[in-house]
């Protein structure tokens, strides 16, 4: 299986930010113009992007789709969409637009027939996003924690023809703590579907590490990127 990286641009109020554990309140921004922060990381090698609507992902529907549409403009990298993606509507609209695959966190746990139907329109372009804080589903831009195991979320999508699942331990996200290696390739183990492993990446010895890792095909790389810790082309040459 080809491990792929996925370098973030989160948006909010239409900048590039990073927050610190999920906390809307902890934002650093780091680009005011989401599409030439795009181009960037194309132009680095960057086959796909991981794009976030923070914003949308609290309000429950697009905030930042101006952004997005800028990025999907500038260049030709394949886009990953997520972010208070609710309904049909919204993910028939994302794809018109050209997204590549869409995201869908809350919606997933509250209403698994959406993505269910979604799956079958768009086959292997879902993603399921497994938000994890200490081991339970996290939703509403990671506001809200269920007492739903990650790896019971995940099981209820193994038949719907679904491309991945997401996993985020929360807690680790934007805090440069190190990717929680171990409980990624337990979801992976536990669930027959491909896991990207997302929260705190900070060294590329850990691109190395989750490669090695059964079911694991892809890593985020947010802060580390923006703070220059992980050189973008370095860790897609771990990827290879």
């Amino acid at each position: 299986m080809p491990f792929t990286l996925y370098p973030a641009i989160d948006l909010k109020g239409g900048n590039v930010v990073r927050l610190a554990e999920g906390d809307m309140d902890r934002a650093t921004i780091y680009a005011s113009d989401p599409a030439a922060q795009a181009r960037t990381f194309a132009e680095a090698g960057a086959g796909w992007l991981h794009v976030v609507d923070l914003d949308g992902a609290f309000a429950g529907e697009a905030r930042n789709a101006a952004a997005v549409e800028a990025i999907l403009a500038a260049t030709s990298a394949k886009v990953q969409v997520g972010g208070g993606i609710r309904t049909m509507a919204a993910i028939d609209r994302w794809f018109a637009l050209g997204v590549e695959r869409v995201i869908i966190g809350t919606a997933a746990l509250s209403d698994p027939g959406l993505v269910r139907a979604a799956a079958r329109d768009h086959p292997a372009r879902i993603v399921v996003a497994v938000d994890a804080r200490d081991g339970m589903v996290a939703t509403r831009g990671w506001a809200d924690v269920s007492d739903v195991p990650v790896a019971d979320m995940g099981r209820r999508f193994e038949d719907a023809g679904v491309a991945a699942l997401l996993f985020t331990d929360v807690g680790r996200d934007g805090m440069l703590s190190g990717i929680n290696a171990d409980a990624t390739a337990a979801l992976a183990k536990a669930v027959k579907l491909p896991v990207i492993a997302s929260g705190g990446l900070a060294e590329l010895s850990e691109i190395r590490t989750l490669r090695t890792r059964g079911g694991i095909e892809g890593v985020i790389a947010g802060r580390s990127l923006y703070d220059g810790r992980i050189a973008l082309k370095a860790a897609l040459e771990a990827c290879r």
